[in-house]
């Protein structure tokens, strides 16, 4: 999977997601070269709920069938 910039060249590069106790790890490359490795702990998922609106609510539960 693979994350873009605004000008549509690649940021990040996620190779793999792995679960390790109760955190998901990120592996992957940041701009084609740095390798990275990120941890996402349940505390800090539970944050996306504070970025949705009702309306981006929405248009996620159709993203994944969208072209």
């Amino acid at each position: 999977m693979k994350l873009y910039n605004l000008d549509q060249s690649t940021l990040m590069e996620v190779t793999l997601l792995s679960r390790e106790g109760n955190t998901i790890i990120v592996n992957g490359s940041i701009l084609g070269s740095m390798p990275v490795t990120c941890v996402l702990t349940p505390a800090e998922a539970r944050q996306i709920f504070k970025l949705l609106t009702p309306k981006l609510f929405l248009f996620l539960l159709t993203f994944l069938f969208r072209s």
